[in-house]
Formats: structure tokens, sequence, C-alpha cells
């Protein structure tokens, strides 16, 4: 093999390589509280996309079930949820934090959006709020479907 040849043949061979190291690492580090609140959000959202009201009730957040009565809830959510059919597609659109929430308490708060289908509507928005506890753990205490 002549030596243009083989530095040809060598550099197709590191970009190979480089490609395949880059499909099998993670593009970038994720913030480990952003991986918490998204996986909090989707363990939630899995609730009532079962309807399961008394499930997602009973996982969510202090300030939710302060807010809203295990009954109440239940009726909220087939009444929103019911009209839409069932989840077709989930993707996640973006998660911010913040300190406190808009004319409201401060804690530690995320905000995370999909971009979700269901059969009867196939464009929707699902902002779900989350608040950390004391404990640490990350908790549902607000939904919003647009």
């Amino acid at each position: 093999m002549t030596p243009a040849r083989f530095r040809v043949r060598r550099t197709l061979l590191c970009a190979l390589a480089a490609s395949a190291v880059g499909v099998l690492t993670p593009a970038g580090a994720q913030d480990a509280r952003t991986t918490l609140a998204q996986n909090a959000a989707r363990e939630w959202l899995a609730q009532a996309d079962a309807l399961d009201a008394a499930a997602s009730w009973n996982s969510a957040g202090t300030r939710f079930r302060d807010a809203i009565t295990t009954d109440a809830w239940s009726t909220a959510l087939q009444q929103a949820r019911a009209p839409l059919g069932a989840l077709e597609q989930r993707s996640m659109l973006s998660t911010q934090f913040a300190d406190k929430l808009p004319d409201g308490p401060g804690g530690d708060f995320a905000f995370v959006l999909f971009r979700t289908s269901f059969a009867h509507k196939a464009d929707s928005r699902e902002t779900v709020t989350l608040e950390r506890e004391a404990d640490g753990a990350w908790r549902v205490i607000g939904y919003f479907i647009r």
C-alpha cells in the first residue's frame, strides 16, 4: 500500500472509531437533578396515563395532596384525560428549575415540558411541575395539558 493510501485508510479508520465511540457514550453529561426530576415526572405520568387517580394522588407531593382530595383529583383526571384517548407518544422538550413558584412560595422546583400525542389530540404539551421535598425526592405538585 502506498503511503498516501495508508494515510487515507488510517484517517478513515480513525473517523469510524471516533463515530463508534460517540454512539456508545452519552453526548454530554446531564445534571443529576434533571435526570431525577424527569424520571419522577415520567413515573407519575404513567399513573395518569392509566387513569389511576389513587396512585397518582398518593405519589404526588404534599402541596398537590393538600390542594385537592383524592375524589376531586379522580374527577379532574377523568375530565382532562379521558377525552384525549390513549397516549401515543411523549417526548421531552425541556426541564427548567426555579427556587420560587410564580407568585408563590420558595423551594426547589422543576418544570418538565413534554410534547405529547394522544389518540384524539395529536399535538399537546404537558407541563409537570415538581418539588424536591425534604426527603430529597422529586414529587409532582402540578399538571397541565395544553
